[in-house]
């Protein structure tokens, strides 16, 4: 029986995914002038991944199941934050590392790097992160939490929207404080991570991620992801934007 912290979770709405059709998804990269074909190539060898646990590992190391090969036994993992990844790669300290918006984009990782998997290949779409209350907190703020909800899904609509392309770049860069030229090309575009415009999760690709990581051994239960969703609040928000 789960205990009473998860069984009182509810997945309320959506944020981003992975691998949605025409969107971004995470690269598993080597060096272009390396040997490396094939994820068979990579026994023995060392791969970075941000952190242990995280979404894009638990890519890796699905996909390096699908074709045989398991972790500690055939390969190593090491922890990299995603800034750092591209040294890693090009001083040779690891063979494979994990490029992911927007550090994938980085010229010259491009210029020396290719691509031997995807995150899309490995999970065929990902649910990276969504938003969950508790069930109590729901029962007792409903209506501020579709309020917030109606906010949300409205403001990601007006940043995705192309004719706000410009402002929207604009905000951003003031907020991360980086130079405007590094996010125009991708920021709220087809090589960002992809949004849903109603905000409503895809249970269907989130229960297969947690499937996953039940065969890797990350959790021991079986979980119906239904159970634990309540997307009435934010379908409720929608229906109010229409």
């Amino acid at each position: 029986m789960l205990n009473a912290g998860i069984d009182d979770l509810r997945i309320i709405a959506d944020e981003t995914e992975d691998g949605h059709e025409g969107h971004a998804t995470t690269l598993y990269m080597v060096l272009k002038d390396s040997p490396f074909q094939t994820v068979q190539d990579l026994k023995g060898k060392t791969l970075a991944v941000n952190a242990l646990g995280a979404g894009v590992d638990i890519g890796l190391r699905v996909y390096m199941m699908k074709h045989g090969m398991q972790y500690q036994r055939d390969y190593n993992l090491v922890e990299v934050p995603f800034p750092s990844m591209k040294a890693e790669l090009l001083e040779g300290k690891v063979t494979l590392m994990t490029g992911a918006v927007p550090f994938m984009y980085d010229p010259e990782l491009q210029a020396k790097a290719r691509t031997l998997f995807t995150l899309r290949d490995a999970l065929g779409g990902c649910e990276l992160s969504f938003w969950t209350m508790r069930a109590g907190f729901i029962a007792k703020h409903r209506a501020a939490v579709v309020d917030l909800l109606e906010d949300a899904v409205r403001a990601y609509r007006w940043y995705a929207d192309p004719k706000n392309h410009d402002e929207a770049v604009d905000i951003v860069a003031r907020q991360t404080k980086l130079p405007r030229e590094k996010l125009d090309a991708w920021v709220f575009t087809g090589k960002d991570n992809y949004r849903d415009p109603d905000g409503v999760p895809d249970l269907g690709i989130l229960q297969r991620n947690l499937d996953d990581e039940k065969a890797l051994g990350f959790i021991k239960a079986d979980l119906d992801v239904k159970k634990y969703a309540d997307l009435s609040l934010v379908k409720e928000a929608d229906q109010r934007l229409k």
